[in-house]
């Protein structure tokens, strides 16, 4: 059981020339791109956009929908932890992407979010059932995470041309945290906390149970609408790959699906980075998913909580496009920019953990300490996440793209799931999430320090294509 590198054989390209070719005089052209790759991507990211949105709905809010649907803590954790547990026929998943292809995968995907959107949005008065259907909407918009979390890298390598390869795989992959960050900012806008008053007659009221409700309501219903529409255009156009391959690597042969799984799992150095990535990501997507109930003991409020949680998911989804760009223009260099990256994480986790624990370390603990820590947190945490695909596909190539992001996602969503089934038990007293944060990015860094990286997807676009 070892690091199996690809077999020459393994890297011969399936379109190729049929007769010998002076590369002197002109080079066959087995490769093009086309413009409509853009429309497949924004489709794309578009819906991965809104299953962020849907499944960090409840987090930012969590003291709203206390008040207007009676949950309790560990029914705010609860619903966070659906994304989680979509994840677990996650092989079907990825075995319908291996061999249907986008098209199929991408529509399943969207009629999932469309029927938990809308069972989620049923105006019942019991709010015990409403409770039940709330639930079983958020569990089937999870189930449209383990495509639309997993087949960024397969997009960008059936469609993008190898320069802009990683760029694309970033879109593709930071937009879902970019709707996560929107619920952040939409979520408390939208809904008003329950200690919040309204003037009417020159007398202040506080805002009853029922005016909280019906501002969630519409919240519920924006998001079904959303999601209707950009399931009609994935119906309407979304084809699976270009009439040619935009590269070399893109029309090489690939590993059968049987043979990919087991590959994945006898690579020791697969293993290695693959828990690199998918212990800080799986820890900090559950521990965003509650910052709001983190961050109340500090006396932050749900409005400067959901300030904090956005700016830290658009700060990765940004800083993450740029390094994506950067990793395109100099190729070879994936290993240090995670180095960096990872190095900033534990810094700004050991910071924002040492802040919370004002009475023990006598840290200032202000809005501003609490904004850059947090903020920090999700830049190099959240832009680090097409960086460890790229690496992910060249050091197991030629495992199908879908089938590796596959499975480190259902890693990460494994990880995330525990976390939040912990916090069922123990959400009196939340330090210890904030430890876990600060552990998880200490032990990826250490695990991609002696990581040997290799690029074999690179060699063959390289030099196979000269």
């Amino acid at each position: 059981m070892g690091a199996a590198e690809s077999t020459e054989g393994e890297r011969e390209p399936l379109l190729a020339p049929s007769q010998p070719q002076d590369h002197s005089s002109q080079a066959p052209t087995i490769s093009r791109v086309y413009a409509r790759r853009w429309v497949v991507l924004t489709l794309f990211s578009v819906l991965s956009f809104l299953q962020g949105m849907v499944w960090n709905t409840w987090g930012p809010i969590q003291n709203s929908a206390r008040q207007a649907f009676e949950f309790t803590s560990t029914d705010i954790a609860v619903l966070v932890l659906w994304g989680p547990v979509g994840y677990i026929p996650w092989l079907l998943f990825v075995w319908l992407m291996d061999k249907k292809g986008l098209r199929v995968s991408l529509l399943l995907t969207a009629f999932l979010m469309v029927l938990g959107a809308a069972l989620r949005s049923i105006p019942l008065t019991d709010l015990y059932l409403r409770r039940w259907f709330i639930h079983g909407g958020q569990l089937l918009n999870g189930l449209a995470g383990p495509t639309l979390m997993s087949a960024g890298p397969l997009l960008s390598t059936t469609w993008f041309a190898t320069d802009q390869r990683a760029t694309a795989t970033a879109v593709a992959s930071l937009v879902g945290y970019l709707g996560a960050a929107c619920s952040f900012l939409i979520g408390p806008l939208a809904v008003p906390a329950p200690n919040d008053t309204q003037i009417v007659n020159t007398n202040t009221y506080w805002l009853d149970p029922g005016h909280i409700r019906n501002r969630i309501q519409f919240v519920l219903y924006t998001e079904l609408g959303m999601i209707a529409v950009l399931f009609l255009a994935v119906l309407l156009y979304f084809p699976s790959r270009p009439p040619m391959p935009p590269s070399v690597a893109a029309a090489s042969q690939r590993l059968s699906y049987r043979s990919s799984i087991c590959r994945l799992l006898s690579n020791m150095r697969f293993l290695m980075i693959a828990l690199a990535y998918s212990v800080p990501t799986g820890v900090v997507a559950g521990w965003s998913g509650v910052l709001d109930m983190i961050l109340t003991p500090v006396r932050v409020s749900q409005v400067d909580a959901g300030w904090i949680g956005f700016w830290s998911i658009v700060g990765g989804c940004v800083f993450g496009v740029a390094m994506a760009r950067f990793a395109d223009s100099i190729r070879g260099m994936l290993k240090l920019i995670l180095v960096l990256m990872l190095a900033g994480a534990s810094l700004a986790a050991t910071w924002f953990t040492l802040t919370c624990l004002t009475r023990l370390t006598h840290l200032p603990s202000t809005k501003a300490t609490l904004y850059a820590s947090c903020i920090l947190v999700g830049i190099f945490i959240n832009s680090s996440v097409p960086i460890f695909f790229e690496l992910f596909i060249e050091t197991v190539y030629p495992v199908p793209e879908g089938i590796t992001c596959g499975v480190v996602t259902f890693l990460s969503n494994l990880f995330t799931g525990l976390l939040l089934f912990f916090l069922t038990f123990y959400f009196t007293e939340l330090s210890w999430l904030n430890w876990c944060l600060t552990g998880s990015c200490l032990f990826s860094l250490a695990l991609i320090l002696v990581f040997r990286e290799s690029y074999d997807r690179l060699y063959l676009d390289v030099f196979v294509s000269v």
